[in-house]
């Protein structure tokens, strides 16, 4: 049998892939997944290892958003590689400054007319 082929028999060479979710605080969690795994499975279980809320954390991998329908193999992820977890931000207004319904609404529409 040449290199070659005994390459090719090998299953669990791409089968399995070891990588690490990096949080905010530095932490590091070490994950192995199946290539075809979803990684709703990781970040389920990642936030239930930190105490976190599901919604609360977002994932990033190679500067672009995770999705958890999302594999490692459609992220052509290698072993070694890390995932990083923020806290979502949220945006807009904190109050509303006491202002009523009609008024919230046309607040956010306002512009500077000096930049036309």
């Amino acid at each position: 049998m040449s290199a070659t082929q005994e390459e090719d028999k090998k299953p669990d060479q791409g089968a399995h892939i070891n990588f690490k979710v990096k949080g905010q605080d530095d932490n590091e969690v070490f994950f192995r997944l199946k290539r075809s795994t979803q990684l709703k499975k990781l970040m389920n279980a990642y936030c239930h290892r930190q105490s976190e809320d599901i919604n609360s954390i977002v994932y990033f991998f190679d500067g672009r958003r995770l999705r958890a329908g999302q594999t490692v193999d459609e992220l052509d992820m290698e072993d070694g590689d890390v995932i990083y977890a923020c806290h979502s931000q949220g945006g807009g207004l904190q109050a509303d400054h006491g202002l009523r319904a009609d008024q919230r609404q046309w607040s956010y529409m306002v512009f500077d007319h000096n930049r036309l």
